[in-house]
């Protein structure tokens, strides 16, 4: 089963953008994603609210989280997140098998 994060990061005046911004730059982001266990490593920013940006983090399995989480990059990380002073919410989603009731709603 994958598990997948979702980080709301915001800020001021435009920091979350940058923050990610940032991220994509300095080549973390492709050095996550190149993880073994990565799945999705992907920004966004929502409609209604431009101070913030949502991460898209999924992952093969916890303990290829906890291999991420023990990496050098997290100090990386949560050093961007205090120069652009961001604040977070966090929302975790266990994938279960695919669901042939829910088939029908699912235009491919």
């Amino acid at each position: 089963m994958a598990l997948t994060v979702n980080l709301r990061y915001t800020g001021k005046n435009g920091s979350a953008r940058k923050f990610a911004e940032e991220m994509k730059k300095s080549g973390t982001v492709d050095a996550i994603r190149a993880e073994e266990g990565n799945i999705r490593y992907e920004y966004y920013v929502p409609i209604n609210d431009p101070e913030t940006v949502l991460l898209i983090d999924a992952w093969e399995s916890q303990e290829a989280l906890d291999v991420h989480h023990a990496s050098p990059m997290m100090a990386t990380i949560a050093a961007l997140r205090e120069k652009y002073d961001l604040h977070m919410t966090v929302e975790r989603f266990i994938s279960a098998d695919g669901n042939a009731a829910d088939e029908q709603f699912i235009r491919k």
